[in-house]
């Protein structure tokens, strides 16, 4: 079913959606955002688990953890093993904001590394990793309004994300770009066992991002229709037409969608990400 995929009902307080769909809101645009940097916590596609690590290889021992985002990691860190790596990428990328949300994040899931790259390589597709974003969904049911004869979404809605923006937009970018090369390795290890060959992880990335800085984030309310079956969906045709992660990024409501794009922007020019084209 088209996006926005919300069920129809009374015009300020619909029902809220199915789980795995209101979850992936918030998720697709932390995976990129968090993921330029951070983000090893979200996976690919409709209920789908993380793929089981071959025999796991013994755990290197890892640097002393750093205590600030400031100084997180070094070019020669040794690093633990790819399966043993969750501890690690939480010492280093929880300092990253200041904002409770995030250690809150990063503990509601494993296999962190796995599930970053499995979800931009979704994203630079344009598909959705919705299975294990749960515990990013927002509280409360999605809601429309009437607006001079049209169904729009409720600020309300919007509202919904606003605790997952505020946390974005206040990592320290650099800080940031820090951790992500310093896990690089891991970060490769995690791509290449689900990537063509030959193909690396920062085109894959760069094309994820620029995905969302692509999608039109209109001016003012974002008009739905009742569908036939039990959803909403965009009234605009140019938005309609937008794949998943882009419809996705667009329910998190415009204020919050540029604000997340950003710092895309910020991420990108910090990572010195390759150019994409799609």
């Amino acid at each position: 079913m088209s996006d926005p995929q919300q069920p129809r009902g009374a015009p300020v307080a619909a029902p809220p959606p199915r789980s795995s769909s209101k979850a992936l809101v918030a998720g697709i645009v932390v995976v990129l955002v968090l993921g330029a940097g951070l983000g090893w916590y979200f996976l690919r596609g409709e209920k789908q688990e993380p793929a089981a690590p071959a025999t796991p290889a013994e755990p290197v021992a890892a640097a002393p953890a750093p205590s600030t985002g400031e100084d997180a990691g070094t070019p020669t860190e040794r690093l633990p093993s790819l399966s043993q790596s969750d501890a690690r990428v939480r010492e280093l990328v929880g300092p990253l904001s200041s904002l409770p949300e995030l250690q809150k994040w990063l503990a509601s899931a494993e296999d962190l590394v796995r599930r970053f790259t499995s979800a931009v390589g979704n994203i630079a597709e344009g598909e959705s990793p919705r299975a294990a974003l749960a515990f990013l969904a927002p509280q409360g049911a999605f809601q429309v309004a009437e607006r001079d004869g049209r169904t729009v979404i409720a600020p309300e809605s919007f509202a919904r994300y606003d605790p997952v923006a505020r946390v974005l937009t206040s990592l320290d970018t650099q800080a940031t770009a820090r951790v992500y090369r310093t896990l690089a390795p891991l970060i490769d290890e995690a791509s290449k066992e689900i990537s063509r060959p030959g193909q690396r992880f920062d085109q894959t990335l760069a094309s994820a991002i620029q995905r969302l800085l692509d999608t039109p984030v209109p001016e003012g309310d974002i008009e739905v229709v009742d569908t036939p079956g039990v959803h909403y969906a965009y009234a605009a045709p140019e938005l309609e037409q937008l794949g998943a992660a882009q419809k996705h990024l667009l329910r998190m409501g415009p204020a919050n969608a540029r604000a997340i794009q950003a710092k895309l922007r910020e991420l990108r020019s910090a990572l010195a990400l390759p150019s994409a084209s799609r």
